[in-house]
C-alpha cells in the first residue's frame, strides 16, 4: 500500500507492521514508541482518554477531528500520568477555547513524554483497523523529518502485542491509600466525603480516578489496594464490599494472581462484589468463564448496551480489547448486558448472590451518565447485607 503524505515535509510517521505508512505533523514529545493501534469515537474527553490506565500499550486514533479545543487541566487527569503511548488526529491540535484550560495539548503531551501526529486521514486509518484488526505500530516524531522507514516497520513487527501481557502491574498503585474525593459538582468542583460510609476495598488494576469518585459519591469509604493484593490483605481491612477496577492488558495474564484472590473472597465470604472492565473480566474468569481477544475492541462513548433483564438500552462509554465469552459462563452465572453493536457480553451476575460486573465504564469520564445507578446498586447490596 502506498504511503500517505499530507505535507511536503512531514515531521511524524506512523508505520504499521504490514508496511503501511502515514505521514503527518508531529507534536508533543519527540522520539519513537511502539504499541497496538486502536481508535476512539468519543467527541469529548481526549485528556481523560489519554490518562485512562486501560490504554496502556496503545496508541489512540481519535476519529473526532477537533482535538485540543478545550486544552488540558490538572482536574481532568484520570491518573497521575498518561497511559496511552501516543495519539493520532486528523487536524493539528487547535488552540484551546475553554475557561478551564490551563495548558495547550501540545505542551501537555511534551511534558508527559507522549507523541502525537496530526494531519492523518483518520477515516482511512479507522477503516483499516476495523477490517484488519488492531495493528502493531511504530510512531515517530522528528522535527527534522528524518525517518528510518525500514527500522520503524521492523519495530512495529517486533512488538509482541497485548495477548499474554500483564499490564495491570505496571499501572497499579505501589501501596494502599484511602480515597474520599467525590464527583465534580458546580460550583464547588471536587468535594471531599466527610461523613462515614460503607467500607469498600477497591483492587486497582488501573483504576480511573472518576470511578473512585463515583464510589465515594455513592456512599463508600474507599481503600485502594494494589492489583497483587492477596485475599488476606483484602480481608484485613474488614470490607463490607469488594470493587474490581478497570485496567489494561490481557485478562488471562492478570488473572494468574487476581483470580485466586477473587475466588477466595467468593468462597470464604458473602461480600458484595462489583467489577468494571478488566474487573468484569477478572470476575468472569474467577467464576469459570473464558476471555478472548477482539478484532479491534470497543473504544468510544456512544456504545448501546441492552439490559437483558429489564429491556432498557443504555448508552455507555467503553474501552476494551478483550471480551468475556458468554458461551463459557457456568451454571449460576447470568448474562445481564449485551452490546447492541456486535452482541458481545457486557455484564454478568451471580444468580443467588450480590456479585455482578459490567464491561463498560459507568463513571462517564468521558461519556454518558446512564449507568451511574450501578454504583448505587452496589451500595444498596452492601446495606441489604446488614
Amino acid at each position: 500500500m502506498p504511503a500517505v503524505s499530507t505535507n511536503p515535509k512531514p515531521t511524524a510517521c506512523l508505520a504499521l507492521a504490514d508496511g503501511t505508512l502515514f505521514f503527518g505533523q508531529g507534536f508533543g514529545a519527540t522520539g519513537q514508541t511502539v504499541a497496538e493501534l486502536c481508535f476512539n469515537t468519543a467527541m469529548t474527553g481526549y485528556q481523560e482518554i489519554m490518562t485512562d490506565p486501560s490504554y496502556a500499550g496503545q496508541v489512540v486514533t481519535f476519529t473526532f477531528p477537533h482535538v485540543g479545543n478545550v486544552g488540558t487541566n490538572p482536574q481532568d487527569d484520570e491518573a497521575a500520568s498518561p497511559a496511552a503511548a501516543g495519539m493520532v488526529v486528523k487536524w493539528d491540535p487547535t488552540e484551546p477555547s475553554n475557561w478551564r484550560a490551563a495548558t495547550h495539548l501540545r505542551e501537555w503531551l511534551k511534558r508527559q513524554g507522549r507523541i502525537g501526529i496530526g494531519g492523518v486521514d483518520t477515516r482511512r486509518l479507522t477503516r483499516a483497523i476495523r477490517q484488519q484488526g488492531a495493528p502493531h505500530v511504530a510512531l515517530a516524531h522528528d522535527p527534522e523529518g528524518n525517518f528510518d522507514i525500514e527500522a520503524l516497520v521492523a519495530a512495529a513487527r517486533a512488538f509482541p502485542g497485548l495477548e499474554g501481557l500483564d499490564l495491570a502491574k505496571e499501572v497499579t498503585c505501589s501501596q494502599s491509600y484511602r480515597w474520599d474525593e467525590m464527583r465534580w459538582a458546580w460550583p464547588e468542583g471536587y468535594r471531599r466525603r466527610r461523613e462515614p460510609g460503607r467500607r469498600v476495598v477497591a483492587l486497582d488494576y488501573g483504576a480511573k480516578r472518576n470511578i473512585l469518585r463515583c464510589l465515594a459519591s455513592a456512599g463508600c469509604d474507599v481503600t485502594v489496594l494494589p492489583a497483587t493484593a492477596t485475599a488476606e490483605e483484602v480481608l484485613a481491612h474488614e470490607p463490607e464490599g469488594i470493587f474490581l477496577s478497570n485496567g489494561p492488558g490481557d485478562p488471562a495474564a492478570t488473572g494468574e494472581y487476581a483470580v485466586p484472590m477473587i475466588r477466595h473472597i467468593l468462597e470464604k465470604t458473602d461480600l458484595p462484589v462489583f467489577g468494571i472492565c478488566l474487573g468484569h473480566q477478572m470476575l468472569a474468569l474467577a467464576l469459570g468463564a473464558r476471555t478472548v481477544k477482539m478484532n479491534h475492541g470497543h473504544h468510544g462513548a456512544n456504545h448501546p448496551v441492552k439490559d437483558m433483564e429489564t429491556g432498557k438500552v443504555e448508552i455507555t462509554s467503553m474501552n476494551h480489547g478483550f471480551t468475556v465469552d458468554s458461551q463459557t459462563l457456568p451454571e449460576g452465572v447470568k448474562e445481564t448486558h449485551v452490546s447492541l453493536f456486535d452482541g458481545s457480553n457486557c455484564g454478568i451476575r451471580m444468580v443467588d448472590r450480590p456479585v455482578f460486573s459490567v464491561q463498560y465504564h459507568p463513571e462517564a469520564s468521558p461519556g454518558p451518565q446512564d449507568s451511574y445507578y450501578l454504583f448505587e446498586r452496589f451500595v444498596e447490596a452492601i446495606e441489604n447485607r446488614g
